[in-house]
């Protein structure tokens, strides 16, 4: 296929995951808010994992077919991008992203958490099935606490209702009334995210086929090419969110998909087979994903409680930094 025709692939593939995303965060807000779901939750859980099926495809994929560094590579780069890259992005073009404390904290330990497992595990060498193991566990206690945080929300804010209603003299029941969720919304859902997806794997085939012409070798693919091209979901939502005022689903999608992506796009890998753990990746890579994570914590406090135009500026230098040194100095 010549370069010209991949081209082509790739603009029209961009079109379709940008438009899917618009859709899939309208009609995910929609639903959520008729089932009384909190954007924080639904940016960590189904927005998250639903903009995540690229990464997490890509990943068993490569596995399975023994390209390991693209596995490996497309989950800890997308990592990086997804917070270096993508937040600072959306902050540097909406101004600001709002956070959530609680959520914010929740999310945020529970992506340190991974990142630091993911680390321990990659100095014995191989990822194994019981690493594997302990990151399924992990990410089951995950939905338990954000599941029991939901319930607590929505006790709350049934009793807020109750309270209001009582001083305005009507009748609870009228608040308490279920929202009828339209079958318009699910069915554009599902349209959204088979758009993500399918729109995201004509755009990493093009990628690709368009980096292996050039070059590229495989680890530097992994960590750049398709993890960019897999994150493009993460980047149109998380920028679509908060372009739109969304913030706690802005910033709940990058929080959500990074623990999803080391948890099961490295975990279920890892359950079939050995995943190989290149050297650069632990000395380097991973030591990036951690920086970056905990840099992102530190300009949220700096910016109290909001990540600013000029956090997002620094981000985005970060990421800047880290792949002309990997690409230009340590490849």
């Amino acid at each position: 296929m010549g370069i010209i025709t991949l081209g082509v692939i790739l603009a029209v593939s961009l079109i379709v995951v940008l438009k899917s995303a618009d859709v899939f965060v309208d009609n995910l807000v929609e639903i959520g808010g008729a089932l009384g779901i909190s954007e924080i939750i639904l940016g960590v859980t189904a927005s998250a994992i639903g903009t995540s099926l690229p990464e997490f495809g890509s990943a068993v994929i490569a596995s399975m077919s023994g390209s390991v560094e693209i596995g490996v590579g497309t989950v800890i780069g997308s990592n990086i991008w997804n917070i270096a890259g993508i937040l600072g992005i959306s902050a540097t073009v909406s101004g600001l992203i709002r956070t959530n404390k609680e959520g914010l904290n929740r999310d945020w330990l529970m992506m340190l958490l991974t990142s630091l497992i993911l680390i321990f595990f990659m100095l014995f060498g191989d990822i194994n099935w019981q690493a594997s193991v302990v990151m399924i566990t992990a990410y089951c206690f995950y939905l338990w606490v954000l599941i029991r945080s939901q319930r607590k929300n929505n006790a709350t804010e049934k009793y807020n209702l109750k309270i209001e209603s009582e001083q305005i003299n009507k009748n609870p029941a009228e608040h308490d009334s279920p929202k009828i969720i339209n079958k318009k919304s699910i069915v554009l859902l599902v349209i959204g995210l088979v758009g993500l997806i399918v729109g995201c794997r004509l755009l990493v085939y093009s990628g690709v086929e368009l980096a292996t012409i050039i070059g590229i070798p495989e680890m530097i693919m992994g960590l750049f090419t398709l993890a960019i091209g897999t994150s493009i979901p993460e980047l149109v939502v998380t920028l679509s969110s908060a372009m739109k005022g969304l913030h706690d689903l802005s910033i709940g999608t990058v929080l959500g998909s990074n623990t999803f992506n080391i948890i099961i796009g490295i975990g279920i890998p890892a359950l079939l087979l050995g995943v190989p753990v290149e050297r650069l990746s632990l000395v380097f890579d991973a030591p990036v994903m951690l920086f970056v994570t905990v840099l992102l914590m530190a300009l949220i406090k700096m910016g109290k409680g909001k990540l600013k135009r000029w956090g997002g500026i620094i981000l985005l230098i970060t990421y800047v930094t880290y792949a002309v040194i990997r690409i230009f100095v340590l490849t």
